[in-house]
C-alpha cells in the first residue's frame, strides 16, 4: 500500500461499501472489438475472461441479473461524435457487425441482458438505472474493460445512482498497466470496493442461504 493510499484512508477515504441485499452483475465491454488484439481497440483479455466466467457461472447459479454491454452506433461517424474524433477505432462498431459482439469464450445464458451503449458509462443514454431499480439491485458488481474507461465510468454512475459498486479486480482489464491500476485505486478510495474474484463468487454463493435465513 502507497503512503499516498494510507494517507487517504487516514484522512477518511477508502470506506467499505460492501454488500447489500440484492446484487447483479455488469460484464463491460467484452465484445470481440475489445479482446481480438488484431483490432485497433483489442487486447489480450484471455486471463480476465476467464475470471468474468467465474463471475457468470456464479451470477447464473445466484439467480441474479445479469448484463453484458457492447458499444454499437447505427452511424458512428456522427453517433460518436467527439469521442470518435478522439479514437479512430470507435467508427469500426457497427450495430450487427461482428466487431460487436460479445467476445464467444464468454459463458453467457439466455437470460443475459445485452446493453448497447455509445459511450464510456452503462449508464449514460441507457436504461440500465431504470432495470436496475425495477429489479430492486442495490449492488452492481462490475467486470470487464477497460479498467480506466468503461469499468471506472460505469462504477462511478453506480455510486451516483445509490448502488454498492463492487469491481472485480481480476476480471478487469486495460491496455496500460499504469492506467489500470491507477484506476482501481481510484475506484477503491471514493467511488466503491475493489475485491478479489474468489471473494466475490463466495458471496454469490452465499446468496440462497442468505435469502432463507432472511426469510
Amino acid at each position: 500500500m502507497s503512503d499516498e493510499l494510507v494517507r487517504a484512508q487516514q484522512r477518511g477515504f477508502g470506506k467499505r461499501v460492501s454488500f447489500g441485499e440484492r446484487p447483479a452483475l455488469l460484464v463491460v465491454d467484452f465484445s470481440r472489438a475489445f479482446t481480438d488484439p488484431a483490432h485497433s481497440l483489442g487486447a489480450d483479455v484471455t486471463a480476465q475472461i476467464g475470471e468474468a466466467n467465474r463471475l457468470l457461472d456464479a451470477a447464473h447459479a445466484a439467480g441474479i441479473p445479469v448484463y453484458l454491454s457492447t458499444i454499437a452506433y447505427r452511424d458512428p461517424a456522427t453517433e460518436s461524435r467527439v469521442w470518435g474524433e478522439k479514437i479512430d477505432g470507435l467508427r469500426d462498431l457497427v450495430l450487427g457487425s461482428e466487431a460487436v459482439a460479445q467476445d464467444p469464450r464468454l459463458a453467457r445464458a439466455p437470460s443475459d441482458n445485452i446493453l448497447v451503449k455509445r459511450f464510456a458509462s452503462c449508464f449514460f443514454g441507457t436504461p440500465l438505472a431504470e432495470d436496475l431499480a425495477r429489479e430492486g439491485v442495490d449492488t452492481l458488481i462490475i467486470a470487464g474493460c477497460t479498467t480506466s474507461g468503461c469499468v471506472r465510468a460505469s462504477a462511478v454512475d453506480a455510486c451516483q445512482h445509490g448502488l454498492r459498486a463492487i469491481v472485480a479486480r481480476e476480471a478487469t482489464a486495460d491496455r496500460f498497466e499504469a492506467a489500470h491500476q491507477q484506476s482501481l485505486t481510484d475506484i477503491e478510495v471514493k467511488y466503491g470496493d475493489v475485491l478479489p474474484v474468489t471473494e466475490i463468487v463466495a458471496v454469490l454463493r452465499d446468496l440462497p442461504q442468505r435469502a432463507r435465513r432472511a426469510g
